[in-house]
């Protein structure tokens, strides 16, 4: 396996476990990236686009990198609510008058955030385009009784976060969510970075490769969701259906609709210099994104414990997964980010200003931390 980008001399052992992934942990193709202090010391790439291995993963390969979008999503809102725009305090009817139903009335904007607001899935049948079709998301979520007494516990929004935080984005900025996260964050700081990609990208995009049955005795709760239709979790990641079949994540369709939970397309470079700004206190290259105040909000503890959807531990910020002991975002205790379903990460870790990110093609079957992420986070906090 060739791997090809640059790496610092002292950062050799991050391309020895990158090019390990490959032969022993089943890679087809991938990228990882780390920034310190704003500045890259990894860029490395390799393997496959496609899962036919007939056309190499390049420089500017992009790939759906499913809920490592969150955190960008996220950032887009928290950056309305640095500027004073949004009060995270206020009921999200404020924002958006017909979410005042169904008992939501005083929902407040900061649960959306912290996956309190109990509206991980839709209850009626939707049809199969819905997450395509903006407004039949934000129309049938306004609808939506939640499903637990809202900020009594939390449960992962896994398809919802994105059109909830999306329509108060919309509402307030007056530009849909892939709009805004264009002009305000990765125009500004030249990140590939895409909510709504334009066809003319379509040739970049790597083929996302389904997982393997995940090993015997491994807790997989969307398999024990297939067995209940009507359950929470079977309706959070099945209701629309398509966004785990890999026939809608690999269409024109699903690249090009805004889906601000799951469809977000990039490479690793970008997500790293994105997060390795948050890990400087927001600012990189003249660009101001958050403020240092509001990025110490963003990683302050919201939700902690057992997910009410996904029943595996989980800890959330403001939109952002917290470093936590089943899913350690390095060694450091301020860590923040957001995984993707299959194994895509990126994580900002203020103690060391450092911005990693992995994105890759081959998806896996861990829903907190991929293995693979695992030994490059090992290698890379070895190397600091």
């Amino acid at each position: 396996m060739t791997i090809e980008g640059n790496c610092d001399a002292r950062f050799a052992p991050v391309r020895a476990a990158f090019a390990d992934n490959f032969e022993s942990r089943g890679d087809v193709g991938a990228a990882v990236a780390v920034t310190i202090d704003g500045k890259p010391v990894v860029d490395l790439w390799g393997g496959y686009a496609d899962k036919a291995r007939t056309h190499p993963w390049t420089r500017d390969t992009i790939v759906n990198v499913y809920s490592a979008t969150k955190g960008v999503a996220a950032t887009c809102l928290n950056r309305l609510v640095d500027q004073g725009r949004v009060d995270l305090d206020a009921p999200v009817a404020r924002y958006w008058p017909e979410f005042a139903q169904a008992g939501k009335e005083r929902l407040p904007v900061r649960w959306l955030l912290s996956h309190r607001a109990g509206l991980p899935a839709v209850r009626k049948p939707l049809p199969p385009d819905a997450l395509l079709r903006w407004d039949v998301m934000t129309t049938a979520l306004a609808e939506q009784e939640p499903w637990w007494e809202p900020g009594t516990k939390h449960g992962y929004h896994a398809l919802t976060f994105g059109h909830l935080v999306g329509e108060v984005v919309r509402r307030v900025s007056g530009k849909s969510i892939g709009a805004y996260c264009r002009e305000e964050i990765a125009g500004p700081l030249g990140l590939d970075f895409h909510i709504g990609l334009d066809a003319r990208e379509d040739s970049r995009c790597a083929e996302v490769i389904a997982a393997p049955a995940p090993p015997p005795g491994q807790h997989n709760p969307l398999a024990d969701a297939a067995k209940d239709p009507q359950s929470i979790t079977a309706k959070a990641v099945n209701n629309p259906p398509g966004a785990l079949k890999l026939d809608t994540i690999n269409s024109r369709a699903w690249r090009g609709a805004e889906i601000p939970a799951a469809n977000g397309h990039t490479n690793a470079r970008a997500l790293s210099r994105f997060y390795g700004t948050l890990a400087r206190g927001g600012e990189l290259d003249g660009v101001r994104i958050l403020s240092p105040a509001q990025i110490e909000r963003c990683r302050t503890q919201e939700s902690d414990g057992i997910d009410a959807v996904l029943s595996v531990p989980m800890r959330f910020g403001l939109g952002y997964r917290l470093t936590q002991p089943a899913a350690k975002y390095g060694p450091n205790p301020h860590s923040f980010g957001h995984t993707g379903a299959g194994g895509s990460l990126g994580f900002a870790d203020p103690d060391a200003k450092l911005g990693f990110a992995y994105t890759m093609n081959q998806m896996g079957s861990q829903l907190l931390l991929d293995p693979r992420v695992a030994v490059l986070l090992e290698a890379i906090y070895s190397s600091i």
